[in-house]
């Protein structure tokens, strides 16, 4: 059998040709996107040949030293009319192991690309169902816990990437008299309380005695070691909030429930409207598409073990200081 050290090298240098390559694909050239879906096929067929290497090298150890390979039936996405959650509900979309998609956002069951979706999925024969649900309203994450009861037993992967940096009324501190008590209010309930109230209203799922991962996405501004630069208080300070919440969680989670798996991401910059005003001194290598970095999580997320609980996971597997 191949080393999965050599599968796992080859894995990364096909990954980062297809990086590099992400700019000129934006602007549709052809070449560039033969080159680009031709790398991807190759990705794909490494990481299968990794997951065989996996299992032929382990039929003997523990299944926490294995691959992540439960089947992923069910699926819930908050945020799912984002840049990177609607990318994330089209990947998995394509996956043929998925039976229900469950996507959440304040106003998802308005939203055209989610409509057109659900449309195109139940033309497959599955079920993708549209929810409106506000992750900073306890009220309404309880209504759809309620929701959820009535027709969803289990729920294999529940993943948050509703997350707030600017709008309309706020935008990032530049220095501290910027600081205003209502904006980092706005900013902690999106991304500190409100992934860890989506946790609580679907414990129900997380804590039953079965295979299921939570995954949210973090940022490295939210790391404090990481922090040279500065600026960005409420930010920074929240996405380092939700860091210490999903810790907590993983760690109480593995008493209740230890084939459970708690995921902090960091996405990279993406090009959405959460980053769109702050892209102008990003290299546009460094800058992905919502696809790219949709595919990548959703690799880190599949390839995760028990062991990976409580971890701050980079886009390309790197893992990050708190």
């Amino acid at each position: 059998m191949i080393s999965r050290f050599f599968l796992a090298s080859l894995y990364q240098t096909v990954m980062y040709l297809m990086k590099i390559n992400i700019y000129d694909l934006r602007y549709d050239e052809k070449i560039t996107r033969l080159k680009f879906f031709s790398l991807f096929a190759i990705a794909r067929g490494i990481r299968l040949l990794i997951v065989a290497s996996a299992l032929n090298q382990n039929d003997h150890e523990e299944t926490t030293s294995q691959m992540h390979e439960t089947p992923l039936k069910n699926a819930l996405i908050m945020g799912a009319s984002g840049g990177i959650g609607y990318a994330m509900a089209e990947r998995l979309a394509t996956d043929p192991g998925i039976d229900t998609l469950v996507l959440c956002s304040r106003r998802a069951l308005s939203s055209p690309p989610l409509l057109s979706l659900q449309s195109q999925l139940a033309a497959a024969g599955k079920q993708c169902w549209l929810l409106d649900a506000d992750i900073t309203d306890e009220a309404s994450l309880s209504a759809l816990t309620g929701r959820l009861r009535k027709d969803l037993q289990v729920i294999d992967l529940i993943i948050n990437t509703a997350g707030l940096l600017h709008s309309k009324d706020l935008a990032p501190e530049k220095a501290l008299e910027h600081i205003s008590l209502h904006a980092m209010q706005q900013v902690f309930a999106v991304n500190a309380y409100g992934p860890i109230l989506l946790a609580q209203s679907l414990m129900p799922w997380l804590k039953a005695r079965r295979p299921v991962v939570f995954a949210s996405l973090s940022a490295r501004v939210g790391s404090i070691s990481d922090n040279r630069l500065g600026g960005w208080y409420s930010y920074r300070a929240a996405k380092a909030a939700q860091n210490q919440l999903l810790k907590t969680l993983a760690i109480e989670l593995a008493r209740r429930n230890p084939e459970a798996i708690v995921l902090a991401l960091h996405p990279g910059t993406t090009d959405t409207g959460l980053s769109r005003p702050f892209q102008a001194n990003v290299a546009q290598e460094k800058l992905f598409t919502p696809a790219f970095v949709a595919e990548q999580l959703l690799n880190q997320i599949m390839q995760a073990t028990v062991e990976d609980t409580g971890s701050f996971i980079a886009w390309d597997g790197q893992r990050i200081a708190w």
